[in-house]
């Protein structure tokens, strides 16, 4: 299974993914107001490339349950130095967190490889036609709403089954706007309009998944659902983090997204090495 992002490729199965998250905000959920200045950002950045991140996730709007939308000037503001001064300086492939068209272009332009689209929910075609003409990769998550109403009331019948045919009908209109389907990565979109026992019934059925024949990124990095089955504040939900993303590999997803990378790499390396044994 192929996955094309510009000049990148990744061939699977090979060792799994680590996606190092960049937030350049003042308000993102568990990190805001960090690494809003983009020396910073660029700093933590090669940090987490130190650590073994494969990916980085550039992103200046928070998405956050009921964040406050960004205008586009703002976002371009944030994240355009971040990625200008990356480009040149590491060889791993940049994708940009955003909901809008324009910036998921000047941010392909800056020299980003994939857009990270939580709002793949869309009804237009702006954005595909943008990841359709860069060549860019694209991973699809799953709302339910907006970042605004997705946890006002999420309800659904059976989750893991609206989940897989949201991808299956993403995938069809991804096509027939001029993404190939190997340009594409499918997110379940874990607290993006779920409950908690939403957020463990997709865990529970990640290898459902698998069967779309196209990588899997999950992030579940610091997320409330973690807290509110263990009570752990944002700053300590390392340890469920980590049982998400080596559960995560068992079942077969290919990138985990991630703020602590050291600790996720050394997780996910470890739950392939005893996966390793238990085929032979």
């Amino acid at each position: 299974m192929l996955f094309r992002a510009g000049k990148f490729q990744f061939t699977f199965p090979r060792p799994t993914l680590v996606m190092g998250i960049v937030n350049v905000t003042p308000d993102s959920f568990s990190d805001g107001g960090q690494f809003l200045d983009a020396k910073k950002a660029v700093e933590h950045a090669l940090k987490l490339i130190e650590q073994g991140a494969d990916l980085l996730d550039i992103g200046g709007e928070s998405t956050r349950p009921g964040a406050t939308p960004v205008n586009e000037a703002e976002e371009l503001t944030r994240v355009l130095p971040v990625i200008e001064a990356l480009v040149s300086r590491v060889k791993v492939p940049l994708s940009i967190d955003t909901m809008k068209p324009a910036v998921a272009r000047a941010a392909l332009a800056a020299g980003a490889s994939i857009v990270n689209d939580v709002a793949a929910n869309r009804d237009d075609d702006a954005m595909w036609k943008i990841v359709a003409a860069a060549g860019a990769g694209y991973v699809c998550m799953h709302m339910q709403g907006t970042p605004q109403t997705m946890q006002s009331h999420p309800s659904y019948a059976d989750v893991s089954g609206e989940v897989e045919d949201f991808f299956r009908e993403r995938l069809q209109r991804l096509n027939a706007s001029g993404v190939s389907a190997d340009q594409v990565v499918f997110d379940v979109g874990l607290g993006f309009g779920k409950t908690l026992e939403h957020n463990l019934q997709l865990l529970a059925a990640l290898p459902r998944f698998t069967n779309l024949g196209r990588p899997l990124l999950l992030g579940a990095s610091r997320k409330s659902f973690i807290g509110k089955l263990t009570g752990a504040h944002e700053d300590a939900r390392l340890p469920g983090s980590l049982a998400c993303a080596s559960l995560a590999v068992e079942s077969g997803v290919q990138i985990i997204r991630a703020h602590e990378v050291a600790e996720t790499v050394q997780a996910v390396r470890l739950t392939e090495a005893i996966l390793a044994r238990r085929k032979k």
